[in-house]
């Protein structure tokens, strides 16, 4: 099931986005805080099928984000469900 972010509230500091199914029906969030050279991701979903969904619309997201600041150091805290999703495979488990 395809899912797309729709920003709830977008500022230079901070984004939120809800993220959305097909039918319009919220299934997660996403928050970006931007902090001199760091950015730092949080998100949660809820329903467990769509989370290679969620990996594969989050990801570009951030690449194009970190285009702005090409020194930005990334840290991300990504869940679907109660598990944590990797961004890539170099990432720890914890």
């Amino acid at each position: 099931m395809p899912i797309f972010f729709s920003p709830e509230v977008i500022t230079p500091e901070y984004q939120v986005l809800n993220v959305i199914d097909a039918k319009n029906k919220g299934v997660g969030n996403v928050a970006f805080l931007f902090a001199e050279k760091k950015l730092y991701v949080y998100g949660i979903l809820e329903e467990e099928e769509v989370g290679a969904d969620f990996r594969d619309l989050v990801t570009p997201y951030i690449k194009g984000l970190a285009k702005a600041k090409p020194d930005l150091d990334i840290l991300a805290c990504l869940y679907v469900g109660c598990k944590k999703i990797k961004l890539n495979e170099d990432e720890e488990e914890s």
